[in-house]
């Protein structure tokens, strides 16, 4: 029978548990990885209890909450805060997702985890290294190719095949699909992924796109 076993020091420990806010009627447990490389040791899952009331309404707003008001030193990425750049990806509650776009009356029931997309090297704490990920993004050109002299304006196309980009075109890059996918996890090294396979895609069914064959060959 296969065994398997973590790479020591790889699986986390239970870790601090802040206490409650005083005075707070509405309150929700989030238990958070935390992981810096810098002090070395097991990763672990503190316990922050927020005041929802105080918190907003998304899952963002309760990162922040948390920075700003009882944890300094916690680390994510967030930018943009409308569901566009895809910076604030990270595993809620067992599902891989952007934070600013859950909102509360989506979560389970009881204490919320939240950690690092899966499978990725962990920066610190919510922050993976996504290196691998967006030089696989790279890989498949995802740029139009012609060699047919440049028109004076623009490249034209038929309504029709625009059509046949919808749903294509509009990747974020979070890899929120990619790092839910084990086939990645296990050949993240040789297997492109969900989201670099989209792309590759969104410009083979291009029909402005005139390097089909080098895009199938490569």
């Amino acid at each position: 029978m296969v065994q398997l076993t973590l790479p020591k020091g790889s699986q986390p420990k239970k870790g601090k548990t802040w206490p409650k806010p005083q005075g707070a009627k509405n309150l929700r447990e989030f238990r958070i990885y935390r992981y810096n490389p810098e002090e070395g040791g097991n990763p672990r899952w503190d316990s922050y209890w927020v005041d929802m009331d105080k918190a907003g309404t998304m899952v963002l707003d309760v990162l922040l909450y948390i920075k700003n008001n009882i944890d300094p030193t916690l680390a994510f990425r967030r930018s943009c805060r409308e569901g566009v750049c895809g910076s604030c990806a990270m595993n809620i509650a067992g599902r891989n997702t952007i934070a600013c776009t859950i909102g509360f009356d989506e979560l389970p029931k009881g204490a919320i985890t939240i950690s690092p997309l899966p499978h990725q090297p962990v920066v610190r704490d919510l922050i993976p290294d996504l290196t691998n990920f967006y030089a696989q993004h790279a890989y498949v050109q995802p740029y139009l190719q012609t060699v047919t002299p440049a028109p004076e304006k623009e490249w034209k196309q038929s309504e029709a095949d625009r059509e046949e980009l919808n749903g294509l075109y509009e990747c974020i890059l979070c890899a929120s699909c990619s790092t839910s996918c084990p086939s990645y996890w296990w050949n993240g090294d040789k297997y492109l992924g969900p989201a670099a396979l989209l792309q590759a895609y969104r410009w083979l069914i291009d029909s402005r796109d005139e390097a089909t064959g080098e895009r199938l060959d490569a």
